[in-house]
């Protein structure tokens, strides 16, 4: 009996790989709030920024569709999970699937993916790694962080697999993320305003709002007006986790 075919390999957009090309020259001082900090250093940790073809998969009660045409910003969606909302660290925050670099990850990438496949049963030989982000710093759990960019070319069904952990998984659409009507100012109770976004239901604010747009702004993506003088409180559930530092925004463990 013929075993069946490969699924077939799903290239990264154009966006995508001028983001790659950009990343070896991106200064960490370019994140603002998020560089380095020497002097308070602590777990290196890492995440995953897993970019895909959008809804190749019947994943979240949705159909699958056919296979998009690639470089069109409006196929590519990005993964994101949500924490539950008994952590003590950013309850019920959104961000990108990772955790700590442990002695046998052999780095960073390592590390990512497999956080992902213990988060959300992300299979890693679906995904293509592409570069990385410089290390950043969270102030609020003195993380030292690497963002991972990968691409998934062979994407499958994601799901909850680390409950205690992860409330939610989602493929939020790119255009979603440019879409003026999604965008606006966060703010949070100790003063903080960034830009933030509200897509699915979700909130996405602190280091993974400021990772979605450095990443849409280094890709030449961002040409959207959207109304920065629209502000929305941040909700007191994430908030109060970093409630005690004027820059506690990362949602990296």
């Amino acid at each position: 009996m013929t075993p069946p075919p490969d699924p077939p390999v799903e290239q990264p957009p154009q966006w995508l790989a001028r983001l790659v090309e950009r990343l070896d020259a991106v200064d960490p001082a370019y994140f603002a709030r998020h560089r380095p900090d020497p002097s308070r250093r602590g777990r290196a940790s890492a995440v995953l920024m897993l970019f895909g073809p959008r809804h190749t998969t019947p994943e979240a009660g949705r159909p699958a569709g056919p296979a998009p045409t690639a470089g069109v910003v409006g196929d590519v969606d990005v993964v994101l999970t949500q924490r539950t909302a008994h952590l003590r660290s950013h309850p019920g925050q959104v961000s990108f699937p990772g955790g700590r670099i442990d002695p046998d990850d052999d780095g960073p990438a390592r590390a990512a993916l497999r956080e992902a496949r213990e988060e959300v049963g992300l299979d890693p030989y679906g995904v293509r790694v592409l570069g990385a982000f410089p290390e950043l710093f969270l102030p609020a759990s003195t993380s030292a962080v690497t963002p991972v960019l990968g691409w998934w070319q062979r994407p499958a069904p994601l799901a909850v697999t680390s409950p205690q952990e992860v409330e939610r998984v989602a493929r939020v659409a790119v255009a979603d993320l440019l879409d003026p009507a999604n965008r606006f100012m966060a703010v949070h109770p100790n003063g903080l305003v960034a830009p933030a976004f509200a897509v699915d239901g979700l909130f996405i604010w602190g280091f993974t709002a400021a990772l979605l747009t450095s990443t849409l702004d280094l890709a030449d993506l961002d040409h959207t007006d959207w109304n920065r003088d629209l502000r929305r409180d941040v909700p007191y559930q994430r908030a109060a986790a970093t409630s005690d530092r004027p820059h506690s925004t990362g949602e990296a463990r």
